[in-house]
């Protein structure tokens, strides 16, 4: 496997545990003792962290180390929206245009929050999408 490749596999798995974890790249950056530029380099694939860096941050996400150097085994929609309300509320939205303003919310909204805004749109429209 090139270099390349081991740097992009690590940072899809990074970028996956920091998700599922709602953790940030600042929460990562401080827990690491490194600085914001580096623990954003290693997100997008651009470097990597020693070993005993990557130990640390199993030691952080309480994982073994193949999980952050092998190619993933997890879910790749799991990965985007880590609740399976959300996910449903997101395909929802995908397929009825008329409410794509709020597909664009950010991942991490609580389903009960897009469901509130979609009823106050429905309510403005004067229109029940209950049926």
């Amino acid at each position: 496997m090139s270099d390349t490749e081991l740097r992009r596999i690590f940072a899809d798995n990074l970028n996956y545990y920091l998700n599922i974890n709602n953790f940030s790249q600042a929460d990562m950056a401080r827990y690491m003792h490194v600085s914001t530029a580096t623990a954003a380099q290693w997100c997008t694939g651009k470097t990597m962290p020693r070993i005993d860096k990557i130990q640390s941050l199993c030691n952080w996400f309480g994982i073994e180390k193949s999980d952050l150097l092998e190619t993933a085994k997890h879910d790749p929609e799991e990965k985007y929206y880590m609740n399976a309300e959300a996910r449903e509320m997101a395909e929802f939205l995908f397929k009825n245009p008329e409410y794509k303003v709020l597909f664009d919310a950010s991942r991490k909204v609580k389903p009960e929050d897009i469901g509130f805004v979609k009823e106050m749109m429905d309510r403005m429209r004067g229109s029940d999408s209950s049926d």
